[in-house]
């Protein structure tokens, strides 16, 4: 048998081989929904966890730049800085297992729930930081316009400085959204059955890590340059709405 011939069987094995792992993973018992159910539950906890943090973290920046730039809010913003530090300075899984096991230990609580509660409290640090860099960029002299309009600082703040601000961050923003995907792969440590787990679920019953493993992580990689062509596309439409 020649070289040819030998790497001909080596590929018709191999593709017999990947068919039937492939069946064994994914079609057999229907363990596709696996993967399909968990990767919902992975966007539901995304989006509803970087909604609370958008939400935490400009009220935070607001209160940090307010008391930076006026002095006021002394103790509001004694406790933002405690909460980024606290957040920022420990790891997220952490973070979960505590609000899950410690905080809601005797209260029968959807899983769900408590995810989004401890990536929405964790993004909600990193949101801040980027909105407070965010404030800071714009000019200052675009408050004294707003004093001198009549606007209070609030409404400065509210009117004239925030949108300036948000549109400045929102890239930043958008790829807040991509770490958040990611990071909620330990969601599984309270046996939430993300997309993570669905893979380890499949492994654990066909004994084949391989298959499901590189299923979850095709499944994340696909989603995270979708969700890059998007922030690029935002990107480019930014730039242009500034000439």
């Amino acid at each position: 048998m020649d070289f040819f011939s030998r790497v001909g069987m080596w590929f018709a094995d191999m593709g017999a081989t990947l068919k039937a792992k492939f069946i064994l993973n994914f079609i057999d018992g229907d363990r596709w929904r696996f993967l399909a159910n968990g990767f919902l539950v992975t966007l539901e906890v995304t989006i509803l966890a970087v909604s609370i943090g958008i939400v935490l973290g400009f009220l935070v920046a607001i209160i940090r730049s307010a008391h930076d730039t006026t002095g006021r809010f002394r103790v509001l913003d004694w406790i933002c800085r405690v909460y980024l530090t606290v957040i920022r300075g420990t790891p997220v899984v952490v973070q979960l297992m505590i609000i899950y096991f410690v905080v809601f230990a005797s209260v029968n609580i959807d899983k769900v729930f408590v995810a989004v509660i401890a990536f929405g409290f964790n993004s909600g640090a990193y949101v801040a930081e980027i909105v407070r860099g965010g404030i800071m960029s714009v000019d200052r002299g675009q408050m004294e316009a707003g004093r001198s309009l009549g606007f209070s600082y609030a409404g400065t703040m509210l009117y004239i400085i925030v949108p300036q601000a948000f549109k400045n961050v929102l890239p930043s923003l958008a790829n807040e959204l991509i770490v958040l995907l990611k990071e909620t792969s330990v969601a599984g440590y309270i046996a939430l059955i993300d997309l993570t787990k669905a893979g380890d679920i499949i492994r654990g019953r066909t004994y084949d890590a391989f298959m499901p493993l590189i299923a979850v992580a095709l499944i994340y990689l696909g989603t995270v340059m979708l969700m890059s062509k998007g922030v690029r596309v935002l990107e480019r439409r930014l730039r242009n709405s500034d000439h």
